[in-house]
């Protein structure tokens, strides 16, 4: 019979690394969702800029916790956010562009605005776990101990 590898064998560390940033991302979703929503509905800002305002607002936090949390890592927080920069600065375009086409082609702004945040969802994470943090998963809490001696 086959046990179970423990919790801390790196197959069970991926999937729970995934699943943590799964509820990140989620909660990073709500504060996109809810910003477009009253930009859009309350502000009156087309697609586009309330797109591009509530994106940043969640990647702002997004980043911040899943660094901390979820890939755990001790990587210069500079670089670490220039890397993911480098990637919103070809995803941001890209979406902005095809979410203000869609929307023109007159798809609901809320259905081309969840296929964007499942699309940013799928390719940020594994932007994030085999570039930016590709070398320095886990080591937030060795660099931390390291620093209290």
């Amino acid at each position: 019979m086959h046990s179970q590898p423990p919790l801390g064998d790196s197959r069970w560390q991926g999937i729970w690394r995934f699943f943590k940033f799964a509820l990140f991302s989620a909660s990073a979703g709500i504060i996109q969702f809810l910003s477009f929503f009253l930009l859009f509905e309350f502000a009156g800002l087309p697609y586009w800029p309330g797109y591009l305002i509530a994106l940043t607002l969640s990647v702002v936090y997004n980043f911040t916790l899943n660094r901390r949390f979820t890939f755990k890592s001790a990587e210069n927080y500079g670089i670490a956010m220039l890397k993911v920069a480098g990637y919103y600065l070809v995803f941001t375009p890209l979406s902005t562009l095809w979410g203000e086409a869609l929307t023109r082609g007159g798809i609901n702004e809320y259905i081309v605005l969840i296929g964007t945040m499942i699309t940013n969802f799928v390719t940020e994470y594994l932007f994030c776990r085999f570039f930016v943090y590709r070398r320095s998963l886990d080591t937030l809490l060795a660099k931390e101990a390291e620093e209290q001696v």
